[in-house]
């Protein structure tokens, strides 16, 4: 572990990149846990120095088995050169690369990586993308094909479609050691499921395939697990074989040595007996020893008789076993030909079942595909609908807008109009005040200069006074109308926020009853005036004597007069002005009642419009609903009768396979040879 860090350091400082702190971490922890086997960077973000300076010191690497590489964010440049280093590593025995979205590059250096390396047995390869690209995709599959050391090949959610999985079948064919693989959540579909048919027909070592999640249909996956269970049942009866002929090859092995043993040590008794008759034949009393000897020869071949019947018999056996093997070889032979020819006739059984079902499916897939239409037809309509009833509410709630500005407009020119005549009201009341003062001031004045006149004309006086009294009555009556006229203005306001047609009228009417108010108040006024006249000439008559003062007194009363006569023609063009304007205003507000008609009408006609079409739209649903249950009714029935010969199809193969089995189990294949 010490030396593994050293060299990542040394190499970060060869190289001029800096070394990572998650990395030197891990490698801590792993020298501080004792796991000396195995390096897990799971999780660390590596960068393509770091996958290059990691690929280097894995080239060479001798101490982990096991690499976890699991969410590195490993770029394409950085996988590259990690797995480039992992070519030459003869260690690392389980690789994991989950999870690092590896794409076109990653997939070539993989398929780079099987093709050089002689020691992986485990690959994880989840949650990345091999699949996408087909070319590259087609490169791995190459190295897997040409790789003879992965055991275990983990392929699940790599985007791989019916195009990869025949290039992987392709691969499979050729691959003599791949036992399990998985390639779960693809979008393999039922091709692929018929690619890898295909391809079980010739791998005779893959025993575990989990293919879930890849829509393909049922049936071709009970075929694929059917094709994992004679592999599987063909690896076990492999596994038994090739014990059984490896004890029978160790007991003959012994029966030879034990043979040879046997033959050496009669072959050094025979020399030694030899010897013993050349030193013994030199004397002659050595006869009776000579005749012991010959007893003892004897007795010897006799031994070495039954040694030669023993190893007869030893090799008649090892020719019976022998032959036994045979017999079972071409017994297996045979069973092996009768399970291809059941597996054959059962293959075109499957085939022809699987293109009736193709056919039904096809059949039900285009009734499928003419309803789809036709609900999407229908959906086209009841969003064509829609968009109408939507247009409508549109329109509705633009002449909504409409209508609202409008009363804002009336609003605001009501206000216009309540102001010009507060305007006018305060104008009206100025001019009252100042006629007042300068009628106080011309009384005081006449009575400063008329003291001799005054007794003569108190009378008069008298009765101007109750006629000045008279107008500040009338016009404190008219104040009173016009503070009556007003809470009328703010009530008809009020009803205007409830009803703009009421308030339209009352407003006329109200504006009408002011115009006459006005115009009784400007007849009283002229009487008034006239009756001021009449007084006044009264005066000038029996006040000749006073010429100078009467005249300037008559010359001031004229200048009065014209001032009110100007105030009056004022007063009465500003009346006919706001007269023509109420009028226009009226037309206006008639007009808009009337395009407000107008476009109630348009309303209440779209409304009718729109239920006439919703109940056209209503039956109409209720017809499609009706086809469309009629439609799922026959859906339902087809599939019922697909799972009624599914079902049939399942017991036919459940009752071949219980007759294989009888078959199997009755033939005298387990042989347990005699020791």
């Amino acid at each position: 572990m010490e030396n593994f860090r050293r060299t990542y350091l040394r190499l970060c400082k060869e190289g001029g990149v800096e070394p990572q702190e998650s990395v030197l971490a891990q490698l801590q922890e792993a020298r501080g846990a004792t796991a000396g086997s195995r390096l897990d960077l799971s999780g660390q973000s590596l960068s393509v120095d770091t996958c290059a300076v990691l690929g280097r010191v894995f080239d060479k690497d001798t101490l982990f088995t096991e690499l976890m590489l699991s969410d590195c964010m490993l770029t394409e440049e950085g996988a590259k050169l990690l797995l480039n280093g992992l070519c030459g590593n003869s260690t690392v025995k389980v690789l994991d690369l989950k999870g690092n979205n590896l794409r076109s590059t990653g997939a070539e250096a993989l398929g780079k990586l099987l093709g050089r390396n002689k020691t992986l047995r485990r690959l994880v390869l989840e949650w990345n993308a091999l699949g996408m690209w087909d070319e590259a995709f087609s490169v791995f599959c190459e190295g897997l094909a040409s790789n003879a050391s992965l055991t275990q090949l983990d392929l699940r959610n790599n985007q791989i479609n019916h195009q990869g999985a025949s290039d992987l079948c392709l691969a499979l064919k050729r691959n003599s050691t791949l036992q399990e693989l998985d390639v779960r959540w693809n979008n393999i579909g039922l091709l692929g499921g018929r690619s890898f048919l295909e391809a079980l027909q010739q791998n005779r070592t893959l025993t575990h395939l989990q293919m879930a999640g890849n829509n393909i249909p049922s049936d071709t996956l009970k075929a694929l697990e059917q094709g994992m269970d004679h592999n599987s049942d063909r690896q076990s009866t492999l596994r038994e074989s090739r014990s059984r002929t490896q004890v029978l090859s160790k007991e003959i092995q012994n029966l030879k040595e034990e043979k040879g043993r046997q033959f050496l040590s009669l072959m050094e008794t025979i020399d030694k007996q030899r010897d013993e008759m050349g030193r013994s034949s030199r004397s002659a009393t050595t006869s009776i020893h000579v005749g012991q000897l010959q007893e003892a020869l004897n007795e010897r071949k006799s031994v070495v008789n039954s040694l030669t019947a023993k190893l007869q018999m030893t090799e008649a056996a090892l020719a019976l076993s022998e032959q036994k093997k045979h017999n079972l070889g071409e017994l297996l032979t045979r069973v092996k030909a009768e399970q291809d020819e059941l597996k054959e006739r059962q293959n075109r059984e499957r085939k022809k079942e699987q293109e009736d079902s193709v056919l039904r499916e096809g059949k039900l897939l285009r009734e499928i595909n003419n309803m789809s239409e036709t609900n999407i037809q229908l959906k086209n309509k009841v969003e064509e609908m829609e968009r109408r009833c939507k247009s409508q509410q549109e329109q509705i709630f633009e002449l909504k807008q409409e209508l609202t500005n409008s009363t804002a407009e009336l609003k605001l020119r009501i206000a216009q109009t309540e102001e010009r005549l507060e305007m006018e009201k305060r104008r009206s009341k100025h001019s009252l005040e100042d006629m007042d003062n300068l009628r106080q001031k011309e009384v005081d004045h006449l009575n400063r200069h008329l003291e001799e006149s005054e007794r003569a004309l108190q009378d008069r006086i008298l009765k101007l006074e109750g006629a000045r009294i008279q107008l500040e009555e009338e016009l404190s009556r008219a104040k009173a109308a016009c503070v009556t006229e007003r809470a009328q203005a703010a009530e008809e306001l009020g009803k205007v926020r409830a009803q703009v047609r009421l308030e339209e009228q009352q407003r006329v009417s109200g504006l009408e009853e002011k115009m006459r108010g006005l115009r009784q108040s400007r007849d009283e006024a002229q009487s008034l005036c006239s009756q001021q006249k009449q007084t006044i000439a009264e005066l000038q008559g029996r006040s000749r004597q006073q010429g100078a003062e009467t005249d300037g007194l008559r010359r001031r009363i004229e200048e009065l007069q014209q001032e009110l006569a100007g105030k009056e023609q004022e007063k009465v063009e500003e009346v006919s002005r706001v007269r023509v304007e109420l009028q226009e205003q009226v037309g206006h507000l008639q007009a808009e009642r009337t395009a407000q008609g107008g476009l109630k009408e348009k309303i209440a006609a779209l409304e009718r419009e729109m239920k006439v079409l919703a109940s056209s739209h209503r039956e109409a649903i209720l017809d499609k609903e009706s086809e469309i249950s009629s439609l799922l009714e026959k859906l339902r029935l087809r599939e019922a009768d697909i799972q009624r010969m599914r079902e049939d199809e399942a017991q036919r193969a459940s009752f071949l396979q219980n007759a294989i089995l009888t078959y199997v189990q009755g033939s005298p294949l387990h042989y347990s040879p005699k020791k």
